[in-house]
């Protein structure tokens, strides 16, 4: 399997591979990862490196590959605490108590597409097959966050909603965050029908012409990760603490899970992140 890319590095390969970003590799306090869909034990449409719980496949496979996931990119399984995602703009800061929920322990909440702590120990949990994860770090302060945003929920501002959520719970200024977006379908491959597409344009504050891009019959190619891009920059985080993922999901749906590329047959990846 050839891989490339300018941004991130592939880890692991050859057993239970898993994503790194090259911006956020530095930061010594915090260790970060986002899954693939290879080096898991899932079988038939989930195989093998299925992360999600409620898609059909066995709890115990699903269960393993964390297992697995979490020897291979240093976490411990027993910090993990996941979102809870319907493609909204909800924030919960979560604790050493939360710690299992949504892995080992049931979901205690719903609508939660979005974690933020500042507690050493615990790893944020969120999940993705084509929408795009948002990462957060605030060196100076030593806190993290992880947002999903699809169309909803980055029309709807979630990036700016875990800057603002971090900034009111542990003194976050945007100046110190550093933030990555993506892996996630690209512009190459993210087609919309005009109903979609007018929530991008109304976007206010941004500069749409740079991520709506109009086709024939009523159609337009629409960027997620610059409209993502754009947001945080809009809330006070500086250009170049952002780092754009140049992965398409879709593109590479050989070593990534894409909802589009498998037409709904697939798992579900995860993003990871936490403090040290």
């Amino acid at each position: 399997m050839k891989f490339e890319s300018k941004t991130m590095r592939l880890r692991n390969a050859d057993s239970v591979p898993y994503l790194t970003y090259n911006a956020l590799s530095d930061i010594r306090f915090i260790n970060h990862a986002f899954s693939t869909r290879l080096g898991g034990v899932s079988e038939g449409e989930f195989t093998s490196m299925n992360l999600a719980f409620n898609r059909g496949d066995d709890p115990e496979h699903v269960t393993e590959n964390y297992k697995r996931l979490c020897q291979s990119a240093g976490f411990s399984f027993d910090s993990l605490v996941a979102s809870a995602q319907d493609h909204h703009t909800f924030v919960r800061a979560v604790t050493a108590a939360d710690r299992g929920i949504g892995i080992y322990r049931p979901r205690d909440m719903e609508s939660v597409d979005a974690l933020v702590t500042n507690e050493q120990g615990v790893t944020l949990v969120t999940y993705y097959a084509d929408c795009t994860p948002l990462f957060f770090v605030d060196v100076k302060n030593r806190a993290v966050g992880l947002a999903h945003a699809g169309w909803r929920g980055t029309v709807g501002r979630i990036g700016e909603k875990v800057i603002q959520k971090m900034t009111a719970l542990y003194g976050t200024d945007p100046k110190d965050v550093r933030a990555a977006v993506g892996p996630a379908i690209s512009v190459c491959c993210y087609e919309v029908d005009e109903p979609c597409a007018a929530h991008f344009l109304a976007l206010e504050g941004l500069d749409s012409s740079r991520f709506v891009f109009p086709k024939e019959g009523g159609k337009y190619m629409i960027d997620l990760l610059e409209t993502n891009r754009q947001i945080l920059a809009a809330a006070g985080v500086p250009k170049e603490q952002i780092t754009l993922s140049d992965i398409c999901t879709n593109c590479c749906s050989d070593l990534l899970w894409s909802h589009r590329a498998t037409k709904g047959r697939r798992g579900t990846m995860s993003a990871f992140i936490c403090l040290k």
